[in-house]
This record gives C-alpha cells, sequence and structure tokens, in this order.
C-alpha cells in the first residue's frame, strides 16, 4: 500500500468539505456544502481539550492530554466518516507546534481520522485566520485589523478586503498565560498587571509597525474575544463592540470577583471563564499597544479560512502557486530553464505513476513547484547551491505550505544534484518516504537532461520502473550526439547505486 500524501487537492466534484482545528485550547470541526462558489455551513462542533495547559515543563504533551485530544478527534472521526479523505483538511497550531512529543499524539491523530494534520506556523495560522473573518465580514474596502486569541498564541493581521499584508504570530494566548499568572484561579489586581505588562512586552516587536500601517477598523475572532465581548454586554459595560472603556470595566469586575469559580456571566461556561482573565489581560494589553479604540466580533475563524482555503484551490486559486511564483521571482531564478526541467519531470512522472503509486495530484504539485523552485539558491551561491535552495525553501514564511509541506519540498531540492540526502531522507514520515525518493529521482533525471540549459527541445524518451530500478530509453543515437548527457547519465546512475537503485540508460 502506498503511503498517504500530505495534503490531497480536492476534487472539483466535491459538495462537501469539512475542517478540523486542533487548537491549543479547543478542537473545531466545521462540514459545510461548497455550491456556486459558496459555503454553507451544516455543521459545527467544538469541545474543550487544552492541549496546552496539558503540557509538562520540558514541553511535551503529558499523556492526559493526548488522551483528551483522542477521544474528541474520535467523535469526529465519526462525523466525516463518509466524507472522500481529499474532502478533509486538519491543522493544528501552537501546542503541536510546540510539543516535542507531537508526533506521539499526530500519529494516532492521523490513523482515527484517516488523514494527515498539516502543523501550520504561526505565520500561515494568521493567513487562514484572515482569510475565514474575510469571508464572514460584509465586503468593504478599508484596511481591517484582525486579532485572534487563541489558547497558546495570539495572531494579528492587517488587511486589505481578502488580502492579508501582514501577519504575525506571538507567543501568548489565554491558556498559556492562565498557567503563568492564574495557575491557582485567584484573580488579583497584581496578577493582573504582570500578564498585561508580559503581553505588552510582546507586542513590542509589531507596534511600532502596526500603527505605521494603520487600519480603518478592528476585529476579533474566536473563543477568548467572543467570551470577552458577550461579558462586556452581560454585565452592562457596552452594547454592542469591545471599547477600551469596556475592558477596563471589565478587568476591575474580574478582580473583584477575586477567583475564577466565582465567575458567573451569562452566555459563557465556566470552563472559559477559567481562561478569561488572562485573555482579557492579553485583549487590553493589544488595545493599548496598538491604539484600538473599538473591536467589532466576527464569526470566522481559523476553520473557516481553512474552508476558504480549499474551496480557492477547487477554483484554481491555490495560494501556494502565487508564492512558488513570488519566490522564483524573488531569487532571479531562470524561469525558461525552471519550466523546461518541470515539463521533463511532469512527463517521466505522467510515465511512471502508476508503476510507483504516485497517482495523487499533491504529487504532480509537489513535483512542479520543486522543479520551478530548485535554483533558487543561486542566488546565495553556485557552491552547494542544492544545499541552499533546500535550506531557503525548509525556513522562509511560505503562505500556503504546511510544515510538512515545505520540509518535503526542501527535501527534493536537496535532492536534486550530487549525492542522495540520506539524512534528510531518514528525517522524512516513515509513510512518505519511498514516493518522496521517487520524486526525488524524476527530479533528478530531469535536471540532468537539461544540464546544457539548451532551448532545443528533447526528443520523446519512455521510461519504465520497478521498485528498484528504472530504465531511461532515447531515440536511437540521439546519445551518441550528446555524449556530455551520457556521461551525465552515467554519473547519476553512479550516484543512484550508492542507495541501491539502479539506473540503465539506453
Amino acid at each position: 500500500m502506498h503511503a498517504q500524501d500530505p495534503s490531497p487537492t480536492p476534487t472539483a466534484d466535491a459538495s462537501l468539505l469539512a475542517a478540523i482545528d486542533l487548537g491549543s485550547n479547543s478542537f473545531h470541526i466545521i462540514v459545510s456544502q461548497l455550491f456556486a462558489g459558496e459555503l454553507k455551513t451544516l455543521d459545527v462542533l467544538s469541545e474543550k481539550v487544552q492541549l496546552a495547559a496539558g503540557m509538562d515543563a520540558e514541553d511535551n504533551l503529558t499523556d492526559a492530554a493526548i488522551e483528551r485530544g483522542l477521544e474528541c478527534l474520535s467523535r469526529f472521526a465519526q462525523r466525516v466518516s463518509d466524507l472522500p479523505r481529499a474532502s478533509i483538511r486538519v491543522v493544528g497550531t501552537n501546542a503541536l507546534r510546540q510539543a516535542h512529543n507531537s508526533t506521539a499524539f499526530l500519529s494516532q491523530a492521523q490513523a482515527l481520522l484517516g488523514t494527515p494534520v498539516e502543523v501550520i506556523a504561526g505565520r500561515e495560522e494568521a493567513r487562514l485566520i484572515y482569510l475565514g473573518v474575510a469571508h464572514t465580514l460584509a465586503d468593504d474596502t478599508g484596511r481591517r485589523l484582525v486579532v485572534d486569541i487563541g489558547g497558546g498564541s495570539t495572531e494579528c493581521i492587517i488587511g486589505e478586503r481578502f488580502e492579508p499584508r501582514v501577519c504575525e504570530s506571538l507567543h501568548m494566548g489565554c491558556v498559556s498565560y492562565s498557567d503563568l499568572f492564574f495557575a491557582d484561579g485567584e484573580i488579583t489586581a497584581a496578577a493582573m498587571h504582570a500578564a498585561r505588562t508580559a503581553a505588552l512586552q510582546e507586542l513590542l516587536s509589531i507596534r511600532r509597525n502596526y500603527r505605521r500601517l494603520g487600519w480603518n477598523s478592528s476585529v476579533g475572532a474566536s473563543g477568548t474575544v467572543k467570551a470577552a465581548r458577550q461579558a462586556c454586554i452581560a454585565l452592562g459595560f457596552s452594547t454592542e463592540h469591545i471599547t477600551r472603556e469596556a475592558l477596563q470595566q471589565l478587568s476591575h469586575y474580574l478582580i473583584e470577583q477575586g477567583h475564577c469559580e466565582q465567575l458567573q456571566i451569562d452566555g459563557i461556561k465556566p470552563e472559559r471563564c477559567a481562561v478569561l482573565p488572562a485573555g482579557v489581560a492579553i485583549l487590553s494589553a493589544i488595545f493599548e499597544s496598538l491604539d484600538v479604540r473599538q473591536m467589532s466580533f466576527s464569526e470566522g475563524a481559523l476553520r473557516e479560512g481553512v474552508l476558504y482555503d480549499m474551496a480557492g484551490r477547487l477554483r484554481h486559486e491555490d495560494v501556494r502557486e502565487r508564492t512558488i511564483n513570488a519566490l522564483t521571482r524573488r531569487y532571479h531564478v531562470d524561469r525558461k530553464q525552471a519550466s523546461r526541467v518541470e515539463a521533463t519531470a511532469l512527463i517521466a512522472l505522467a510515465q511512471l505513476k502508476e508503476s510507483w503509486g504516485l497517482t495523487s495530484s499533491s504529487y504532480h504539485e509537489m513535483l512542479s513547484w520543486a522543479a520551478r523552485s530548485h535554483e533558487i539558491g543561486l542566488a546565495v551561491a553556485h557552491s552547494q547551491f542544492h544545499k541552499h535552495s533546500a535550506y531557503l525553501l525548509h525556513h522562509s514564511d511560505l503562505p500556503g505550505f504546511t510544515h510538512l509541506e515545505q520540509q518535503l519540498l526542501a527535501f527534493l531540492v536537496r535532492g536534486h544534484r550530487r549525492k542522495f540526502p540520506k539524512d534528510e531522507y531518514r528525517q522524512l514520515p516513515e509513510a512518505l518516504r519511498q514516493s518522496y525518493r521517487y520524486l526525488c529521482l524524476l527530479l533528478r533525471l530531469s535536471v540532468v537532461m537539461h544540464r546544457s540549459r539548451s532551448k532545443a527541445r528533447l526528443p520523446a524518451f519512455t521510461l519504465r520502473a520497478d521498485a528498484q530500478k528504472v530504465e531511461l530509453h532515447f531515440p536511437p543515437g540521439w546519445l551518441d550526439h550528446h555524449p556530455l548527457t551520457r556521461a551525465d547519465l552515467e554519473q547519476e546512475a553512479g550516484y543512484l547505486r550508492n542507495i541501491d537503485f539502479k539506473l540503465k540508460v539506453s
């Protein structure tokens, strides 16, 4: 059985889409129907799991936290059991980014859900949050600030219409700050001040740039902002929006109550009240640092953003395409050469995808992106440029790409020339190693065939393969007239012998 690819592309005839958000505080699932380009929500489920609260001193998820998460996902799995795997997307956020033992949870989660869990970078999380908010609000032409306070991180985004301009993810959340400043449940003026001061320090990294850019309106998303707004309304501090004055009154109210167990606010569950003081402290710091006067609330957030991102891929509006195009422009890639390598690699894939089990569209996408970006490292230096290219792909912020996708892309590019990168290969998820070994071989062959950088078209070639061997056949006499290509392919055969793979050329 062939390994599951990391992020299958949904098919155009898919009518149902599901997004699962594995947040640091809560897990969420949303199921929607896609019709005529619009999403109609059919079902929403949320459960408080508090992965961030289940981290020990060494930043490992405890057994209890893992068990809570898996129990929740077993219920979510039932809800999506009838959906095609390509119509489901699962994303993990800050707690899974930080946990040293996240793979222990992820492997079991993937087995339960039958689909990969994508641990997304903070800025990618911010981009998706903005996408969810933008599609939920009425369209306008103004610039907006979007804030989402999660369990372990806070995302701040400035954007216009459906395009985020600046995305940042800060290391502060309602669960992590509750553990730091309100661990015993007591709400004191000193604790509120300490939490707010810590948040202000975290915001220093974005304060100047965000205030310089400015915005016309500010919008909050997700549970913390929703609870703060509900508390302000229920307690009579505001009528609709969160204001700076209402937040100050809410802070004083929380201190007067003295303990989280004393909080009884209409419309807010006890488990949300337990993290409300930390959330209010963070939100107050945001209002002060970024000079926010009032903030409205949007029901859209990360899970809605994931859905709209999936819908965009259905309409061939994949943000990853824009990212790769921007990357090749930034590093002045020879795009004609990259296109030649890409075309040949995809022809090779078409010939061998059945033999090697590479029929998923994601393999086509990853090979295409690797071919187009394999020379970005030349902007650093020609020597070892494949290593420079891989480093840039692995460590850059690439909108639309998950951590795993960046790792896989970097592996393909790292392995496109010279010795096969055995260390990087061993670091890939075991279930994907063989498939990406094959993709890497296809990219290597294409690069070799285009080493001359000639505009002349290659002749029609044929490939045959089994698990450990590939045969490459050119028209009779062609190699005799192209001795450099013959020599390069012979050298390539030597590299492949080192990984027990046979290349036969005729």
